[in-house]
């Protein structure tokens, strides 16, 4: 069955972003090549994240879709159109994970933002974290882990260093 992944940075005191929504922190560290990108892209062919975050990504790409050749869908509570590349989601997340997990394919890429991510956790929609940690303590920002009730078990599967990022690769335990 196919896999629910989690591929994300983070600050080292867990913050994926700022409170306005900026990640030039994150830019500014010395990686190396992509920091491991391309080869997890290669392994993906659905692509998930919140309306917020692809509002965002949309902002940024002066409105051309980054990720044309991936299927893409987009969680929203409010009613929106689909595009040429997006299919828009506002149904149980729930349901609509476990259908997609059972269809033939590659792994699957939740890219954020926070509070969809917060819902992958609550719900346990999340089989694997990949998460790169930047030497940067934001002190403040979106978390990657808002408080809730909910935990995750998880079990190191690898790690691997890019300069000065490092990245975590943990299996979720069921």
């Amino acid at each position: 069955m196919r896999k629910v992944v989690l591929f994300i940075a983070q600050s080292l005191d867990g913050y994926i972003a700022t409170h306005d929504d900026s990640l030039d922190w994150l830019f500014s560290v010395e990686g190396e090549g992509d920091n491991g990108y391309a080869e997890f892209f290669s392994t993906v062919d659905t692509v998930l994240m919140g309306k917020r975050t692809y509002d965002w990504v949309m902002q940024q790409e002066n409105g051309v879709f980054p990720y044309p050749d991936k299927k893409c869908y987009i969680f929203s509570k409010a009613d929106n159109e689909d595009t040429e590349y997006v299919t828009f989601i506002s149904g149980d997340i729930s349901q609509f994970i476990t259908n997609l997990k059972k269809e033939e394919g590659r792994d699957i890429w939740v890219v954020g933002g926070g509070n969809l991510l917060h819902s992958f956790f609550k719900e346990g929609l999340v089989d694997e974290l990949r998460i790169t940690v930047a030497p940067r303590v934001l002190g403040d920002g979106i978390p990657l882990f808002k408080k809730g009730d909910y935990h995750l078990d998880l079990s190191l599967s690898g790690t691997r260093t890019f300069n000065q990022f490092v990245e975590l690769h943990y299996e979720v335990l069921k």
